[in-house]
């Protein structure tokens, strides 16, 4: 009987550290680890068993049509074998009908069998989505790297910014004032989702309205906190949703092309094997007579040899009738489609659902109506001059986290102002996201908005001349590593060095700011704010000199 899972949201912190019998400062013990691993298993998704290769390729052969050809090129053979006896004709000339038959249909078997194999491994991408380590409280100790497959249900685990989520689990503690995570690949929302400690009163509700629940797969992009572990491997919200693909797997039904297919080769079965009795019905008198006598039919003479001669020719018409080509036009077409679509990360495990796209009519989008690739980027910007007090905007080019997509239009870094050093500052320093390489595509971890941010300093380059070179002399270098995972930000870090961070205020939605205390190499402090809306506060502190900017353009891809 399946366990029925603990509504963790629903209850108060104290109460879940209750029902799991465990400590926050302390976590589990060694030995209630291993007795809950005994019962829980091991925090991963299971591998379901794939198809062997042989059935695969039985598969490509389930097909009205195929089965036809098949057919044809047995006969077709047949008849070339029969037709080289009696000729006394050698050679491969003979055969080439029916090889080409065969051809056509193993060729068509190995594209189905790519193709079914390549979605498999697409959707062995969901045990990447899950974390490869944790910090985890054990016997009173920190355990800072600990393999998250050892997660079980009532551990306790410390999440900070750009961490995976190991496991489903409740929130217990912020360590910081606000924790925001990105969930999209779950919900599809595209903004990260503010968490916190709250208990809700619902045992059942939607996986949105869990607001104290962090979900295995999704990334922290702001702020930190101290969770409880709630379910592990299939029972979190990714297990459910790899269970339900393999579900949908085993109950697959015909497309409507297969459909028509199918109905296709119904028809021209029957209208061939119509075709072929006429035929030889029509020849009847060449290899079947007899004598009438009294009006009545006798001495029947049968031509065993002639009668397998019209035979030959109704068979052969037969085969003539059955279109080799159509499988292999209709593969290459479905392959076709199924390479574009793979280009825009669309996985298709059968052929023919790619034409089932084709009959769509209507297509639910979210509740925004846009559909988006989930990432930012600075559109323009503007500062007042140096010298005077107009409003000088400037232009930035590129969509992508790649600081080399694009510029800054009628830029140049050498006549960097006061106002545009305090901006690339700001930028920098009060920042936690970061930028990675996943192949070819550039990511972020942290906010979208703060990733955009440090792309805009890169672009607009440091005003030291010794430390440009140095920063462009390392970006040459880094373009020709192997290991590009890592996305070396030099003109952040420059920024960065200079300025000692001692305290951060992470960004709250309803002060709509973040700001960061930078201790100067004289050891006097700054307050460094970044403020997305337009609405100005005065800041007093004692001893601390607060400098401000704002955003309000972006570009949303």
């Amino acid at each position: 009987m399946e366990e029925k899972p603990f509504p963790a949201w629903s209850w108060s912190v104290d109460q879940c550290l209750k029902e799991y019998q465990v400590k926050l400062e302390k976590g589990l013990s060694t030995y209630e680890v291993d007795r809950r691993r005994e019962r829980y298993g091991l925090n991963e998704l299971e591998k379901e068993k794939g198809k062997p290769l042989w059935r695969l390729v039985l598969e490509q052969f389930d097909d009205m049509l195929i089965k036809i050809l098949l057919g044809a090129a047995f006969v077709s053979f047949a008849l070339a074998y029969l037709h080289q006896d009696e000729t006394e004709e050698s050679g491969f000339e003979v055969y080439v009908e029916p090889l080409v038959i065969l051809l056509i249909l193993i060729l068509n078997a190995i594209v189905g069998v790519w193709q079914e194999s390549n979605a498999e491994k697409a959707l062995e991408a969901l045990k990447e989505m899950q974390g490869e380590s944790a910090k985890v409280f054990r016997d009173g100790y920190l355990v800072p790297d600990l393999p998250a497959r050892e997660l079980v249900p009532g551990d306790i685990v410390e999440l900070r910014v750009g961490d995976k989520v190991p496991a489903d689990m409740r929130v217990a503690t912020l360590k910081s004032s606000t924790l925001r995570v990105e969930q999209s690949s779950l919900t599809g929302e595209s903004m990260p989702v503010a968490k916190s400690t709250d208990f809700l009163a619902m045992d059942d509700c939607e996986l949105q309205a869990k607001e104290n629940m962090v979900f295995a797969g999704t990334t922290v992009v702001n702020g930190s906190c101290i969770c409880i572990v709630v379910n592990t491997g299939m029972c979190t919200e990714i297990g459910k949703i790899q269970r339900q693909i393999h579900d949908a797997s085993m109950e697959e039904s015909d497309t409507p092309l297969k459909k028509k297919l199918d109905e296709f080769g119904n028809r021209l079965t029957s209208a061939i094997g119509i075709v072929c009795l006429v035929v030889w019905a029509i020849n009847y008198k060449y290899f079947l007579s007899w004598e009438v006598e009294d009006g009545w039919p006798s001495d029947f003479r049968f031509s065993f040899e002639k009668c397998t001669y019209y035979f030959k020719i109704a068979v052969a018409l037969a085969v003539a009738a059955i279109p080799e080509g159509l499988p292999a036009v209709i593969t290459t077409c479905l392959a076709l489609g199924t390479r574009k679509m793979a280009q825009k990360n669309a996985i298709v495990r059968k052929l023919p659902s790619v034409e089932t796209l084709g009959c769509t009519t209507v297509i639910c989008s979210d509740k925004t109506g846009t559909l988006t690739t989930n990432q930012m980027s600075v559109s323009e910007f503007f500062t007042l001059g140096g010298k005077t007090t107009a409003c000088r905007v400037f232009g930035v080019e590129g969509t992508t986290y790649d600081p080399k997509d694009g510029l800054i239009m009628d830029w140049n870094c050498y006549n960097m102002d006061a106002n545009l050093l305090l901006m690339a500052e700001i930028c920098a320093i009060c920042n936690d996201a970061g930028i990675f390489c996943d192949g070819r595509v550039f990511k972020a971890t942290g906010l979208p908005t703060e990733a955009a941010l440090k792309v805009l300093v890169e672009k607009m380059g440091v005003p030291d001349s010794k430390a440009r070179s140095k920063i462009r002399d390392a970006q040459i270098v880094s373009s020709y590593l192997i290991d590009r995972n890592t996305v070396k930000l030099g003109c952040c870090d420059w920024w960065m060095k200079r300025s000692k961070r001692v305290a951060t205020l992470e960004f709250d939605r309803v002060r709509k700011s973040m700001g960061v205390i930078v201790r100067e190499p004289n050891g006097s402090n700054r307050l460094l704010v970044k403020v997305v809306s337009c609405q100005l506060r005065s800041i007093n502190s004692n001893g601390v000199k607060c400098n401000c900017t704002f955003f309000n353009n972006w570009r949303l891809n």
